[in-house]
């Protein structure tokens, strides 16, 4: 591929609008805002231009905002036959870091979303999706850095074996090594924080579904799948995210109720912790290590077990929004330093340059891990007016995560004449 087709890919074939992206739409659908007549506009740019890749991807994120998913998949699948390479400018007059971020096909859970980290800055973002009907192109965008953006499932582990590959003679810099992404199977997590002090992160072990129905039966002791195993246990469906088909199962009675909604196959099982604070309520953290030092994402305080911040009231409660407010600000003096060695502990054993936390304090102090994941949203959308003290926290979140890039990119190999990086 010449330099001029490889520039081609960044563009459509006539030249048509440039991609919204994933931080602009969901952004517009998290302020209320109604995207259907959106929508209708991409879909008559799509029918007037078959090569409108662009269209087709902007499309299908609507599509996935809106419960649509095999409708999403579907045009995502178009919009990859047309072009894999996506670009999302620096900010205009803006010259700065060039990010070339691996993608794989598949729902807002398949990848990080960068698009939030970067939105408004002076990185400029390509996406390439690659799968095995999508080699790696002949010819690349120049970039400063490569980061791996593809999350951790079964879908996407034969791609971050193909991308480990790949990275034996790439030559940039690479953030989130593929290998150490591919080890954050709740299981795998399990295995390399089990013996580290200072924190809990009950078993998790995965079964299929007979396992777990033989259980239900009194034919297996949850004991003879968990060392530590009692009820009541949390199940959810492999590679689910979000609280998607996550159950609380008090015990093996309710096993049989749970899989009668349930169509998957395979399941993660673990012992429920309870993890309320002495008012009764449940409080859920969010953190994220940038080359190892702790950032605070969020905190969402809710009545029930299952915290989500969507689902915690905190935009309802002017109480609950001071305490998360306290939290930002006494961040680094108070939970950093708290659990200073546990997340030592765990920056040094994912060995991430970039990893979310979701997690919990015990009622004896410890910290408690629900989820390291390399791709939960760390976004800036909450409302301004609502939460006034975010704006500040997710900007030094964002800052952060720029000096990431550019003390990669500083360990780089120099760039070529023609601003593209042959890979023949």
């Amino acid at each position: 591929m010449t330099h001029n087709a490889a520039a081609e890919v960044l563009r459509n074939k006539n030249g048509s609008e440039p991609l919204m992206g994933l931080a602009t739409l969901m952004g517009m659908a998290y302020a209320g805002i109604d995207l259907a007549p959106l929508g209708i506009k991409l879909i008559e740019r799509a029918l007037s231009d078959p090569h409108d890749a662009n269209a087709l991807m902007d499309l299908s994120t609507i599509m996935q905002l809106d419960f649509a998913p095999e409708v999403a998949l579907d045009l995502q699948a178009q919009a990859l036959r047309i072009q894999q390479l996506y670009r999302l400018p620096a900010a205009a007059d803006s010259t700065g870091i060039r990010l070339l971020a691996l993608m794989a096909p598949g729902n807002l859970m398949a990848n990080a979303p960068l698009e939030f980290l970067v939105e408004g800055s002076d990185i400029t973002l390509d996406m390439l999706y690659l799968s095995p009907e999508l080699p790696l192109p002949t010819v690349l965008p120049e970039h400063d850095v490569v980061f791996v953006a593809v999350n951790e499932s079964d879908a996407n582990r034969p791609i971050l074996r193909r991308v480990e590959s790949l990275f034996k003679s790439w030559p940039r810099p690479v953030v989130n090594a593929p290998g150490r992404i591919a080890s954050l199977t709740r299981d795998g997590t399990y295995a390399l924080l089990k013996s580290a002090p200072g924190m809990v992160m009950p078993q998790s072990a995965r079964i299929d579904k007979r396992t777990l129905e033989q259980i239900g039966q009194e034919q297996l002791s949850i004991a003879d799948i968990l060392d530590d195993g009692d009820f009541p246990i949390i199940v959810r469906p492999a590679d689910s995210h979000a609280g998607r088909g996550l159950g609380k199962l008090d015990d093996r009675s309710a096993i049989a109720d749970y899989l009668l909604a349930r169509s998957d196959d395979s399941f993660y099982v673990t012992r429920f912790i309870d993890y309320r604070s002495s008012d009764g309520l449940f409080r859920k953290y969010r953190i994220v290590l940038l080359d190892g030092y702790p950032y605070a994402c969020h905190m969402a305080i809710s009545a029930r077990w299952m915290v989500h911040y969507l689902n915690a009231g905190m935009s309802d409660s002017g109480e609950k929004r001071a305490e998360e407010a306290r939290f930002m600000a006494d961040f680094d003096e108070g939970f950093a330093c708290r659990h200073a060695e546990a997340l030592r502990i765990i920056a040094e054993r994912v060995g991430l340059d970039y990893l979310v936390i979701d997690c919990a304090e015990t009622p004896e102090g410890e910290l408690l891990l629900f989820e390291l994941d390399s791709g939960a949203v760390v976004h800036a959308m909450d409302s301004v007016a609502v939460f006034p003290y975010k704006e500040p926290q997710m900007r030094k979140i964002f800052a952060a995560f720029r000096e990431l890039l550019v003390k990669a990119a500083a360990r780089g190999s120099s760039r070529n004449e023609d601003g593209y990086v042959d890979r023949d």
